[in-house]
């Protein structure tokens, strides 16, 4: 059975192309759910008309798709609640 930690791993490679910094740091993701051979993403985008977030989300199930055990992977896109960066995220993008 596939791991949390492993998913985690895997989109630490899924970039924002934009921000070029991936969907775990720029914290887009809220919740992980594995069941079985089937990984369950909530994430959100930094703003709802985000022109790369379709990119993204096709690049997240690929990638996770490919770790070992795992057949299903479904994202879903919430915008509740909205994308607000953290104090250490905007401290890293000096704001």
């Amino acid at each position: 059975m596939v791991m949390k930690e492993q998913v985690i791993e895997v989109l630490k490679t899924c970039f924002d192309p934009e921000l070029m910094t991936d969907v775990w740091t720029l914290e887009l993701i809220y919740n992980i759910k594995i069941e079985k051979e089937k990984i369950m993403i909530d994430m959100t985008y930094t703003t709802p008309m985000c022109p790369y977030g379709q990119t993204m989300v096709e690049d997240i199930k690929q990638k996770v798709k490919a770790l070992k055990g795992v057949k299903t992977v479904i994202v879903n896109v919430v915008f509740d609640p909205p994308w607000k960066p953290s104090d250490a995220l905007r401290e890293m993008f000096g704001l």
